[in-house]
This record gives C-alpha cells, sequence and structure tokens, in this order.
C-alpha cells in the first residue's frame, strides 16, 4: 500500500492504513536520472523500442554486407565504404518507415511491404557483383517471394500478436435454424 502511495505522490496515513494526498502538494515524484556511463547506456537501451532497434540493426548488418560485397568484387577502400553507407543509410530508413506503419497495415500488405523492401535490398547487393540486370532483378524478385512467404506464415501463425487481433476471426455460431449465414434468395 505504501508503495502505491508513494507512486501517486500520496502518503499513508498511520493511524486507520488509508491513503491520504498530501494538501496542497502536486506529484514530486521524479524520474530517475541514468548514472553516467555503462549502466546509463544500458538504462537508455532498454528505453528503445523494437520498432526502432530492430531496422537499425538489421540496416547496420546489410551496409556491412555491401562493404563485404563489392570489396570482394574489387572496389577498394572508400567507394566500397559510400556503398555501405548508402545501403545502410536508405535501408534503414526504409525499415523505419515500415516498422512504423506496420501496425495500421493487414496481415497480406504487411507481409508484401517486408518481402518487397528483403527483395529490392538483395537485388541491389546482387548487382554491386557485377550482375546483369535481368539476373539481379529475377534474384531480387525470388528473395522478395520468400520473404513474403515466410512474413505471411509468421504473421498468420502468431495471430494473438498481431495488431488487429485474430486474422478474419471465424464466429462458431452454426444453429440449424440459423438462416443467416445462408445465401440470399432473389426476390423478384
Amino acid at each position: 500500500m505504501d508503495q502505491h502511495a508513494q507512486r501517486h505522490g500520496a502518503r499513508a496515513a498511520r493511524s486507520h492504513g488509508t491513503v491520504e494526498t498530501e494538501h496542497g502538494a502536486t506529484s514530486t515524484a521524479r524520474t530517475p536520472q541514468p548514472a553516467p556511463g555503462r549502466a546509463g547506456m544500458k538504462e537508455r537501451a532498454r528505453h528503445i523500442p523494437a520498432t526502432v532497434s530492430l531496422p537499425i540493426i538489421t540496416a547496420l548488418a546489410f551496409g556491412c554486407f555491401i562493404i563485404f560485397r563489392t570489396h570482394t568484387d574489387g572496389t577498394k577502400g572508400g567507394p566500397a565504404m559510400l556503398y555501405g553507407l548508402a545501403g545502410f543509410v536508405v535501408s534503414g530508413a526504409l525499415g523505419l518507415v515500415v516498422a512504423h506503419f506496420q501496425s495500421s497495415m493487414i496481415t497480406e500488405t504487411r507481409a508484401t511491404a517486408y518481402g518487397a523492401l528483403f527483395g529490392c535490398s538483395m537485388g541491389w547487393a546482387y548487382s554491386l557483383g557485377g550482375e546483369t540486370i535481368l539476373k539481379s532483378s529475377a534474384f531480387g524478385f525470388t528473395m522478395g517471394a520468400v520473404m513474403f512467404v515466410a512474413a505471411l506464415y509468421i504473421f498468420r501463425t502468431h495471430r494473438t500478436r498481431e495488431p488487429h487481433g485474430l486474422h478474419r476471426p471465424h464466429h462458431q455460431t452454426h444453429h440449424r435454424g440459423d438462416r443467416s449465414h445462408r445465401l440470399p434468395v432473389a426476390t423478384h
């Protein structure tokens, strides 16, 4: 009871065990300031939502992959780093947009957005190795289709975690006398 009272700026009455608010006082509860150094960074990292941290981490990995891909093709030093930086910035920005708006999308649209982002990214990365545009496009389309199927499977099998709840829930109210589930009959 005392913890509840302290959290809401009140004090516990000693005689009856009830909670009284302080007269004329506002809540003085302050949020604890993070400690400097490693402990502070750890505390700040806990407050970053997954819709921000996961696209950034994925974009960073993609940028490193782009650097590796262009470096193995023969591009050295600065240009390889610029390709990696461009891949990081573009895929990170698009990933943040998709992650931000995914809660307003239906399941199929969300899977399509993730498939398109992944397919375009992989097609561009494949083209950096010197492959033709047609081959890179086919590879990107294939990888996008694989990501679409995988994302759709994940979204459909984890229905309770979806932002809109269950995907097209079906009500099990089939009664023999209920005519509402039948097709309409022409009345002319």
